[in-house]
């Protein structure tokens, strides 16, 4: 783990207004900027998927619910012609239609194949593996104990790869109203982007009813959102104030908000945009936490900054607890469609 100054450039966004004023505070102002934070792999993954979609086919192109958890990102890809649906019989037959990085469940995949859509699935692999989990627990005829929050469109992608086995457990006070068939073929699985101390606290509890418990292989929650818990607490012990940039539906960025008051912020609060911070959380405040969901393209941290900065929150310096280098390929459809289109351009060029 390392704290280090840092300057970074910080762009305005077009039409974003200043709001915030340089109140005198005892002490040196100081932003502590998390890192990592922002984009994940599976997000850039599938917010690509829907730019190359858009190129490749031309608009519109179609997505069931909102491709990843955040307003801006939302915005800007309707703005290219992408078109958000809530569900498949919304779009019109032959159409293209991707899947969220959500995931979705095989009655989703079902219904778009029947309806002739040509469909692209942009869920995130690692929700993937959560997915190939409850199907091979189910046919081994275990109990699934879901860790997750109920209508959450990953949790219901889940669910649906094995509707008979899937007992949801919202969390820790859920624990003593399970009633499973047979304590000993029992398994717990998760939803990605939950809190990891609520959800270890949540298996403790279940493994105290149920102590044949089986663990997963391997972790359900994602490195991105146990990385961005891990930035927080470091920068929770020092803040504040935290500000963690990202949207309401964002589980992950929510759960950012509730790791940093756990861990020592005096005050956290969720934005979406700059323009949201109030004048009245830095009175008195020397020192302010940044981050942002793993669904927050960089922008909008930046915009942040800008408006610190000018509040009087100018030297900024990153606390960074993890290196991340992953990434994922494209949609097999996708990279399908774009081998094919660069073969053409080939022939094409070899016939002039």
């Amino acid at each position: 783990m390392s704290d280090a100054t840092i300057s970074l450039p910080m762009p305005r966004i077009p039409g974003a207004r200043r709001r915030l004023q340089d109140n005198p505070v005892v002490g040196h102002k100081r932003v502590l900027l998390a890192a990592p934070r922002g984009y994940c792999a599976g997000v850039d993954r599938a917010v690509v998927a829907v730019e190359k979609a858009l190129d490749l086919y031309g608009a519109p192109v179609y997505v069931r619910k909102q491709i990843v958890h955040n307003v801006h990102v939302v915005s800007e890809l309707e703005q290219q012609g992408a078109v958000f649906v809530d569900e498949v019989d919304e779009v019109p037959p032959g159409a293209h239609v991707v899947f969220s990085a959500h995931g979705v469940s095989p009655a989703v995949v079902n219904a778009a194949s029947e309806r002739g859509l040509l469909a692209i699935d942009a869920t995130c692999p690692l929700v993937t593996k959560v997915h190939r989990e409850a199907v091979r627990f189910a046919r081994d005829d275990r109990e699934i104990l879901l860790i997750g929050h109920a209508g959450h469109e990953e949790v219901e992608g889940t669910a649906g790869e094995a509707p008979d086995h899937v007992t949801l457990v919202n969390g820790p006070d859920d624990v003593d109203s399970i009633v499973v068939k047979d304590p000993d073929r029992v398994v717990w699985l998760s939803q990605t982007t939950l809190s990891v101390d609520e959800t270890m606290e949540t298996v403790r509890r279940l493994r105290e009813r149920f102590p044949n418990l089986q663990d997963p292989p391997s972790d359900d929650i994602c490195y991105a959102t146990q990385n961005r818990q891990v930035a927080i607490k470091k920068v929770a012990e020092q803040a504040e104030l935290v500000i963690v940039v990202g949207s309401a539906n964002s589980s992950n960025s929510v759960r950012l908000v509730e790791v940093a008051l756990e861990y020592g912020a005096k005050a956290a609060y969720r934005v979406d945009y700059a323009s949201e911070i109030k004048q009245e959380w830095l009175d008195g405040v020397s020192s302010v936490g940044v981050t942002s969901g793993a669904s927050v393209p960089e922008v909008l941290v930046q915009e942040v900054l800008d408006d610190l900065a000018g509040a009087g929150y100018r030297d900024v310096q990153e606390v960074k607890t993890a290196e991340e280098d992953l990434m994922f390929s494209l949609p097999k459809e996708l990279r399908k469609d774009i081998t094919g289109k660069q073969d053409a351009r080939a022939l094409g060029g070899r016939g002039r």
